[in-house]
């Protein structure tokens, strides 16, 4: 896979995260009231655009992810002739993205998370084939989300302690774009921040018809999307 072109794309992507954190700041409520979903329409944000550029505000650490560690995945059920319901997994580890902490220890908005769609791969390489069809990969080859509220409890993220997490921004996939609401927990350990999160959409929210092909005659119009990230300091 050729990725210059996707880490010119993923710079922009996580510059504009980062000015979104800093803009918006961190809410500091419960972090397990919220529903993991599409909440709205997507919000206006003002992070920063240009391309490669990144603004770090005075006294926070900025953590990048690291691809090799991390995973983006979907999952639904489908239902298969002759054999009943199996769920239907994909993933890649092709993700890159950026997380602002502040002094305090509290995420930031306008942290921003790319995945290269079409890289997602299952046990079944006509389901791929399918799920790039109507993804629309050639055209949409990227899925953005751009966080612009983060809830933590009182005192941000602890060293060593694992912290629960909402995060809420504009979740960018097939041409259209939500606010969408992720739940998970985050543990850092100096100068590395490791954590899980999890959302769910449907395929009407995105306008992406369902992937049914061979012995499918049947998916949910609900996925579940999840994200493991490890980001390092620096």
């Amino acid at each position: 896979m050729k990725y210059a072109a996707f880490n010119r794309i993923s710079l922009t992507l996580v510059s504009f995260l980062f000015a979104s954190i800093f803009l918006i700041g961190a809410n500091r409520a419960s972090a397990q009231e919220a529903t993991p979903g599409v909440v709205g329409d997507a919000v206006t944000t003002e992070c920063v655009t240009d391309l490669g550029t990144s603004e770090v505000p005075n006294g926070a650490t900025s953590f990048t992810v690291d691809s090799e560690q991390s995973e983006v995945r979907y999952k639904v059920e489908e239902e298969l002739a002759g054999q009943g319901t199996n769920e239907a997994v994909g993933a890649t580890n092709a993700v890159i993205g950026t997380i602002l902490i502040d002094e305090d220890g509290n995420p930031l908005p306008c942290s921003r998370f790319d995945v290269d769609l079409r890289t997602l791969v299952t046990d079944d390489s006509k389901r791929d084939a399918r799920v790039q069809d109507v993804l629309q990969t050639s055209q949409y080859p990227v899925a953005t989300f751009i966080v612009t509220e983060v809830t933590v409890p009182d005192g941000g993220l602890v060293d060593g302690e694992e912290t629960a997490i909402t995060l809420t921004g504009n979740l960018e996939l097939h041409g259209v774009t939500h606010q969408v609401t992720w739940t998970g927990t985050v543990t850092r350990d100096g100068d590395t921040i490791s954590g899980t999160a999890m959302t769910q959409v449907s395929f009407d929210d995105y306008e992406v018809d369902k992937p049914v092909i061979g012995p499918v005659m049947s998916i949910d119009d609900t996925l579940t999307l999840e994200i493991d990230l490890v980001a390092n300091a620096g």
